[in-house]
């Protein structure tokens, strides 16, 4: 059974296995990306955080970024829009990062979390969990090179 199939199985972090979860690196056309900070009464509360969650039992990765995009976001994402683009391992969770240019709606946080479109140049300015600093040189490459282009 391979590592994904074993945490989707039997809930990850349940038995001292990383949680398994996808995160979005949602890109504006004037090249900000969205950070949501984590509401207070939350793990981590005032962390900023590329927008994301767990992969249920049951789920593809990209099907579970879908829905909690949809559930935090009110955004409606195409499962072929997501590039996968990168992932960060701590002790506590393997995190898988999906780059995404189009998508339909307005952002509309439905768990009281505030966000902001922030310039990848600016990402050291917001304080963030261990994974998603990690996955920040990620997307500073992306928009980099991709700017050069």
């Amino acid at each position: 059974m391979s590592l994904l199939q074993d945490v989707q199985n039997t809930g990850a972090a349940d038995f001292g296995r990383p949680l398994f979860v996808v995160s979005l690196a949602l890109f504006a056309k004037d090249g900000k990306v969205l950070l949501c900070r984590r509401p207070e009464g939350k793990n981590l509360a005032g962390m900023w955080e590329f927008p994301g969650g767990k992969v249920e039992k049951g789920e593809t990765p990209s099907q579970a970024l879908v829905r909690e995009i949809t559930e935090e976001l009110s955004l409606t994402l195409a499962e072929n829009n997501l590039i996968p683009a990168s992932f960060a391992c701590t002790k506590d969770i393997i995190m898988l990062l999906y780059f995404c240019k189009d998508w339909e709606g307005t952002v509309i946080p439905t768990e009281k979390q505030e966000t902001s479109w922030i310039l990848p140049e600016h990402f050291k300015d917001f304080p963030m969990p261990e994974a998603d600093i990690l996955l920040c040189r990620q997307v500073w490459y992306n928009d980099y090179v991709g700017s050069s282009e």
